[in-house]
């Protein structure tokens, strides 16, 4: 005897169900912008603002990272494009295991494996100004910013607190 033959019908997705709450776009649409960031070898934003911080001051002026590059399918063992300034890459070069167990220890993984270095000019970075001096904040205010870690961040909430603080007798009252 011979079966019939095994007719199977495919279950339509189920639509996630709707909610009220907002959603970052990442989750909407999670796909739109790989194919670019990794075609262009995009660098994580901390890392370029944070490179004198990673290398420090002295390093910093003379190089930039300019892309990482990860083996396909991997997020780990990645190159570091790294563009130098005139004469210093040799210098560049020497360092750079230091420079590699460094930029590993900011990711806290290892990130990068391997540093590749660019003959190119390095763009100076604009000094950001320093804050305008402002009226010291709260005692309530500094209590609640007591548990911040992350110093600039903790700044600039000050800032902006005692921005906000200042600005309150300006703008009057009605009774």
């Amino acid at each position: 005897m011979t079966k019939p033959p095994r007719i199977t019908t495919r279950q339509p997705k189920l639509e996630p169900k709707r909610s009220n709450r907002a959603r970052p776009v990442s989750d909407l649409l999670p796909d739109v912008g790989r194919a670019a960031f990794r075609k262009f070898g995009f660098v994580q934003h901390a890392v370029v603002s944070r490179w004198a911080e990673i290398v420090g001051e002295r390093y910093a002026r003379v190089s930039s990272p300019e892309s990482i590059r990860f083996p396909k399918g991997e997020r780990s063992e990645g190159v570091l494009h790294l563009v130098v300034t005139g004469a210093y890459a040799p210098m560049m070069q020497h360092i750079s295991p230091e420079i590699i167990d460094r930029v590993n220890r900011f990711f806290g993984y290892t990130a990068v494996g391997k540093l590749q270095i660019r003959h190119g000019e390095v763009r100076r970075r604009a000094v950001t100004p320093p804050l305008p001096e402002l009226k010291p904040i709260s005692e309530e205010m500094g209590e609640s910013l007591r548990g911040i870690a992350d110093p600039e961040l903790k700044a600039v909430l000050e800032a902006l607190a005692s921005g906000v603080a200042s600005a309150i007798p300006k703008l009057g009252r009605i009774d």
